[in-house]
């Protein structure tokens, strides 16, 4: 008799290209060997993800980690457990007429948040340049990459941060890309696995296999030989039907290093993470070693730790 499975409410905004491990581990059975089912909670922005695992609708989600670190500073329960992604690919896509940084003065940017994720990682970019929020630009909650893509199609915004391969795609289609993230922002918690701690301290065993399933996945996506599984299903995620610009944008995102081993967040990541948030005006500088109490490293060093010796 096949055992039951353990159901977990997986939530995320887009659940788009950094879910690729995730998708992986659904199709190569990597889930159900560990003895869970994933519901797939798609909630159209980042902001919502996190509001369902704090309000428990959603069991963990897959999400930018301003949201868990605000929420865990404010006395919160929010946590962050591990990391999906640690690098942006990402580029800054402009119309044909926007020929750089600058032009950007006095413009609407599309964004799917305006406290977690792209919104932080733009002013970032256009702080280096000069140009400060809310004073030379406007942000325009155009929602995930796929609707930031069509609203810049639609002149409704002048630009917009929009991750591999849509940055292709936009240049392929006369766009400009005027700014590279990861020029800027190296190494960062880009996407984290948050949990309610007291969900996460009630369920610890089921939080053990999903962050078990997800690392083998992540050490599968990351082996270009494994690319026969990997790319058809990045390419459904990204470009359907468009095999090129994927296999472009599976090596771009691949080679920046995106999807750590193991899910670890070093250090040097998520001090960066909360040093973006204190620089943008999101969390005090006070809270600096606080915010990075967020992370619950336990579950990470569950899969490093020595097997114990046997007698």
């Amino acid at each position: 008799m096949t055992p039951s499975l353990t159901q977990v409410r997986l939530a995320g905004g887009a659940q788009g290209f950094n879910w690729l491990p995730v998708f992986v581990a659904e199709e190569q059975g990597l889930f159900e060997r560990n003895g869970l089912t994933i519901e797939y909670l798609k909630l159209g922005s980042v902001d919502k993800a996190t509001t369902a695992v704090r309000e428990g609708t959603a069991d963990l989600a897959i999400t930018p980690p301003e949201g868990a670190i605000a929420d865990f500073v404010s006395g919160g329960s929010l946590r962050i457990i591990g990391a999906n992604a640690v690098r942006l690919p990402m580029s800054l896509v402009a119309r044909p007429d926007v020929a750089g940084i600058q032009e950007l003065r006095g413009k609407r940017i599309g964004t799917s948040s305006l406290t977690e994720g792209t919104a932080i990682y733009t002013q970032m970019m256009l702080q280096q340049e000069g140009l400060s929020y809310p004073a030379d630009y406007d942000f325009v909650l155009a929602g995930v990459h796929t609707t930031r893509w069509a609203a810049l199609r639609n002149g409704e915004i002048d630009a917009a941060p929009q991750p591999a391969p849509w940055n292709f795609l936009a240049e392929r289609e006369g766009y400009r890309l005027i700014g590279e993230t990861n020029d800027v922002i190296p190494e960062l918690v880009f996407a984290a696995l948050i949990g309610n701690s007291g969900w996460v301290s009630a369920n610890p065993e089921t939080v053990g296999k999903l962050v078990a399933a997800l690392a083998e996945a992540h050490e599968f996506v990351n082996d270009p030989a494994n690319d026969a599984v990997t790319l058809p299903i990045y390419q459904r995620l990204t470009t359907p039907g468009d095999v090129e610009l994927a296999t472009q944008g599976l090596a771009y995102t691949r080679d920046m290093g995106m999807w750590p081993g193991n899910l670890q967040i070093v250090p040097t990541a998520l001090q960066a993470t909360v040093d973006l948030m204190i620089r943008v005006g999101l969390l005090g500088s006070e809270h600096r070693t606080t915010a990075e109490g967020a992370f619950d490293p336990g579950f990470v060093r569950q899969l490093t730790a020595p097997t114990p010796a046997t007698a």
